[in-house]
């Protein structure tokens, strides 16, 4: 599978990426180290986590997703060196741990580390914008892992354009490591975050970009047309924004591309961010090794110039 630069962090990636948010949420460990085998044979290379995922799930703290990566790559020799590892500090762990402080920093990054049972990662991201910390401080506490060779490269999460601008001036200012990497929230319907100035921002500085919630937490697969069907997965409060007659028009429109495709709606919807300018690779999730399949399908389907067209002209 063919790999893309990652915006100027020296490394290559497939065009989708594997997001760790279900382990120890949706799967368990059985079924996501089958995803995972699966997702490698398949030639992807990138998993993205967190240290907060999944604290959301019931009866978890939070390092839930990382340990059974971790357990995988134990179980797996020889897997780590054809992996890239994304993981992100700043979420509240509890106990006052979280933000993006220089005291804290290094010490999530042990923990994660730790928990993932491997002496580096390959991108390290910032996950929300601290404004109790300057842009340098934390920057200069990436620098110091990056010396230290446990951090490969630098990333950030869910900054707007004048934040990310802030943080490059901050960088040039202090002769720091910029944030290398983005990851915005963007897909077909959610566009605004990205689209227009931020876009231009990464562009202009070459910063790569991954993008999450990719399928607008699956409502893009096309599995949930009426309120009836909310109730098909865990996630389906979050899904009940997108039935209003603007998405209800996009998964017409996904049907009918897919259809010409003999393809599956959320191939089409991968397959329209892999083709979007700016876009390095969407992160998306699977429950199921039948859903790695699809991803390996969606990053290799061409959309037409008139299929990405009618896609993104959607009201």
């Amino acid at each position: 599978m063919q790999k893309r630069p990652l915006g100027k962090t020296g490394f290559d990636i497939a065009p989708l990426v594997f997001g760790g948010n279900v382990f120890g949420w949706t799967i368990d460990e059985a079924t996501s180290f089958a995803v995972l085998d699966a997702f490698v044979d398949h030639g992807f290379n990138a998993i993205d986590t967190a240290d907060v995922y999944s604290a959301w799930a019931p009866g978890n703290k939070g390092g839930e997703s990382e340990t059974i990566i971790g357990r995988w790559l134990k179980a797996r020799p020889g897997v780590r060196d054809k992996v890239a590892l994304f993981t992100k500090v700043g979420s509240d762990m509890g106990e006052g741990k979280k933000g993006l402080s220089a005291a804290y920093i290094p010490k999530a990054l042990e923990a994660s580390l730790e928990r993932l049972q491997t002496d580096h990662v390959e991108l390290y991201f910032s996950h929300w914008p601290d404004p109790q910390t300057p842009y340098e401080e934390s920057l200069g506490a990436y620098q110091q892992l990056l010396k230290a060779g446990k951090i490969r490269s630098v990333g950030v999460s869910n900054l707007d354009a004048e934040q990310l601008q802030a943080s490059l001036l901050a960088a040039r200012e202090h002769q720091l490591q910029a944030y290398q990497v983005l990851q915005p929230e963007y897909n077909l319907y959610d566009r605004s975050q990205f689209d227009g100035a931020l876009r231009d921002t990464v562009i202009a500085n070459d910063i790569g970009v991954v993008t999450y919630y990719s399928l607008a937490s699956g409502f893009l697969s096309g599995k949930y047309r009426s309120e009836a069907d909310l109730s098909k997965s865990k996630r389906g409060k979050g899904i009940a924004k997108y039935l209003d007659k603007r998405g209800l028009a996009l998964l017409e429109v996904l049907d009918g591309v897919a259809a010409e495709h003999s393809a599956k709606p959320a191939e089409v919807a991968l397959a329209w961010l892999i083709a979007r300018e700016g876009v390095t690779a969407p992160i998306a999730s699977a429950t199921s090794v039948e859903q790695v399949a699809s991803f390996a399908k969606a990053a290799t389907l061409r959309l037409s110039p008139q299929q990405i067209a009618a896609l993104t002209d959607v009201k």
